[in-house]
């Protein structure tokens, strides 16, 4: 297929929506991966969830029957630990699941009534309300800067869509009229990690997933050669409605090897 690299040196892949729906493996979604393992040079997990744990991310996959390695799962937590390290930050509140703070131990954490550099934003789910979100804008406008852990809009729960951290993004955003920080996808920055981690350039890259902005607008503006799958939150309305053209566009999981082969 023209714009997919031959035995690419990597093959990022979106883990909710593309491996698996809400721990329900996609069918065929583990032979895949060994096929892919067998192509690839590398395989990186790269995950937008910003409400459990890398490592209950990890044991999702491998209890959804998925073979990996500890060290292929990525996060946007750890880039936000990295960004607060470089801009020093050193009171910061962390709007997250509980669940997530394990993986955010090295950050110096500060109260939503007091003053802070920054608000590391991630999925608060039934906590996200009004006042929530009023405490951390009246940080906003006292200086803090807004971090958001990922921009997806919405995401695909069994119960159906529902809104990301995107949408609660864009709603600070708008009332402190700034802009935040993103360090998951689609964060040239969170690829440029993924790349570097399996030691691959954008080039010789294949970037799959269900989330035509943060997976395949990130990937292709992080010049990386980006396959959309019609499974998990995938709606061919928002597909023409994005103005994105994924390199390549399949069923499901099951369909990348023949197409990299």
């Amino acid at each position: 297929m023209t714009g997919l690299p031959e035995r690419p040196e990597a093959i990022l892949l979106d883990v909710e929506g593309v491996l698996y729906i809400q721990g329900e493996a996609i069918e065929g979604a583990a032979e895949a991966v060994t096929r892919l393992r067998e192509l690839a040079g590398g395989i990186r997990l790269v995950t937008n969830t910003s409400s459990i744990s890398r490592k209950e991310v990890i044991e999702r996959v491998r209890n959804a029957g998925l073979e990996v390695a500890d060290e292929e799962v990525l996060t946007p937590a750890a880039m936000a630990v990295r960004y607060c390290r470089e801009r020093g930050f050193s009171r910061v509140n962390l709007m997250v699941a509980r669940s997530l703070r394990e993986d955010l131990e090295e950050i110096d954490v500060v109260g939503t009534d007091e003053q802070a550099d920054a608000i590391v934003l991630g999925d608060l789910g039934p906590m996200f309300s009004a006042e929530t979100l009023s405490y951390a804008f009246r940080q906003m406008m006292d200086g803090a800067e807004l971090i958001a852990l990922q921009h997806n809009r919405y995401w695909k729960r069994e119960d159906g869509l529902v809104l990301d951290v995107g949408a609660f993004s864009a709603a600070l955003e708008y009332a402190a009229e700034t802009d935040a920080v993103v360090v998951g996808k689609p964060s040239r920055d969170f690829f440029r990690m993924a790349l570097a981690d399996a030691g691959a350039s954008a080039d010789r890259a294949v970037m799959v997933g269900d989330d035509i902005e943060g997976d395949i607008g990130g990937g292709l503006g992080a010049g990386i050669a980006s396959v959309l799958v019609r499974t998990g939150k995938y709606k061919p309305e928002k597909v023409a409605e994005s103005g994105i053209e994924p390199t390549a566009t399949i069923d499901s999981i099951t369909d990348l090897p023949d197409l990299l082969s």
